[in-house]
Order: C-alpha cells, then sequence, then structure tokens
C-alpha cells in the first residue's frame, strides 16, 4: 500500500465522514451553537473530500509532464487530464478492478505506476499488447515481425524543452499514426520480447530520451492507472512560461 496522495485523501474521507455519522446517530440533540469545532469541521469538509475523492478516483485525475520523454507528443509543463475509467474501475489505494469497462489498446498513451517504484507515475505510449512480438534495434521498431514505416517531417529544435536538435517523424504503428522524435548519432538500444498476458510494453515518443520498457520490461495490469486524453493547461517555468496554444491539444 502506497502512502500517498490517494491514501490520505480516503482517510480524511474517512475520518471526517464517521465523525459526522456517528454523531448524527448517538448525540443527543444539541443547538448550532453546543455543537463541537470537530463537527462543523467534518460536516463542513465530507462531501467535499467526497466529490474530490469520486471524481480522481473513478472520473479523471489532472498530471503534469515533468520530463520530455513523450515529446513532441506533450511537452514539458504540459498538465492533462486522464481518463481513469477508460480501462476500468479500480478501488482507489488497493488498485483492485471492480468493474471491466476496455482494455489498454496499441498506440495509447497512458499513466501508470512504474514497476520499479510504484509511488512514480509514468506516461509513455503503448507499444505492445499482450501476446504481441516487439524488437528494437538502435532506431529501427519492429512489431509482429512489420518493421514501423516512418515519414519524416522536418527538423525538430526546442530549446525551451531542454532537447537536443532531433528529427520529426510520423511513425505508422500498425494503423496508429503519432509522432515521434529521434537524435542524430545517438546510438539505441536492442532487444526484443513477447509481451505475456496482463502486461504491456511501454515507449517514450521521445525515442533517444526516454527511459521505457527498453530498459526496464514489461508493465503490469494492474499497474495502469487510465488513458491520457487531452491538455488543459501548460505552464514551464524553465521555458515558454504559459502556452495557451497547448490547451485541448489531445493524444495523437
Amino acid at each position: 500500500m502506497d502512502f500517498d496522495l490517494e491514501f490520505w485523501l480516503v482517510t480524511a474521507t474517512a475520518v471526517t465522514g464517521v465523525i459526522w455519522l456517528l454523531y448524527a446517530l448517538f448525540a443527543k440533540k444539541k443547538t448550532a451553537d453546543d455543537e463541537p469545532v470537530l463537527l462543523e469541521y467534518a460536516r463542513s469538509f465530507f462531501p467535499v473530500l467526497l466529490a474530490v475523492l469520486l471524481l480522481r478516483s473513478f472520473v479523471a485525475e489532472p498530471f503534469r509532464i515533468p520530463s520530455g520523454s513523450m515529446l513532441p507528443t506533450l511537452e514539458i509543463g504540459d498538465f492533462i487530464l486522464v481518463n481513469k475509467f477508460a480501462y476500468g474501475l479500480r478501488l482507489p489505494v488497493l488498485h483492485h478492478k471492480v468493474l471491466e469497462i476496455g482494455e489498454p489498446q496499441r498506440g495509447d498513451v497512458v499513466v501508470f505506476r512504474f514497476p520499479d517504484n510504484p509511488e512514480i507515475d509514468y506516461i509513455k505510449r503503448l507499444i505492445g499488447v499482450p501476446g504481441d512480438v516487439v524488437s528494437w534495434n538502435d532506431k529501427t521498431l519492429i512489431v509482429n515481425g512489420v518493421e514501423l514505416n516512418r515519414s519524416l517531417l522536418g527538423d525538430y529544435l526546442r530549446p525551451d524543452q531542454k532537447t537536443p536538435p532531433s528529427i520529426h517523424l510520423k511513425e505508422d504503428l500498425l494503423g496508429v499514426s503519432h509522432d515521434i522524435l529521434v537524435t542524430p548519432g545517438r546510438m539505441g538500444p536492442s532487444g526484443s520480447v513477447t509481451v505475456p498476458d496482463g502486461h504491456y510494453f511501454m515507449m517514450g515518443d521521445n525515442r533517444d530520451n526516454s527511459n521505457d520498457g527498453r530498459m526496464w520490461g514489461l508493465v503490469p495490469e494492474g499497474n495502469v492507472v487510465g488513458k491520457a486524453t487531452i491538455v488543459w493547461m501548460h505552464m514551464n517555468w524553465g521555458g515558454d512560461g504559459f502556452n495557451f496554444s497547448r490547451i485541448g491539444n489531445g493524444m495523437k
């Protein structure tokens, strides 16, 4: 169990709810002036905490992009909304799935708890679903025996995103088209994996500047948090500050 924000939100909701309920069931009738301060706080905060908990756990959760591993799709300073019910409803804190709704699809941009440290949230693109065979050799990517087709879009240079001069490409992930970056002269890793049931293989769109499944392996299904959907704000104090043109950008 992780003692993170979600844990403390559940705890605060439960404590305020129990205080309010016990007072309503067992306390003698009193006027508002006679009610203890603790009850006033519990009654005020419980509905708010409950609403936030339900929205955050079952509908959508905000995340901030801290690195350039998903450039050019997501920039440092993007604030995104993550659909928490796209892949099924999970209990907060326990992360146990209680309702099947959908499964992650190849090409989705997915937020997940990092397998090596579940207290850290990662965001990457889903490259391999169960049953897929994925191979990579430097900048070449092969999925189920098909070398992914790429077309040149031009050079990519964004000093505010702290990324070296890169080449901007359009990649066809077996029918899912999305943008990626590669860095000339930087050698990438090599390897291959057959994705087993209950696991997924993830990679960053900034292929030569991403700590992803090529280095640390597969993501268990139980670590999946949700599907990234839209940029709702962009703020990068070390770069372009508030960039309103990013608002409303979806995941491609």
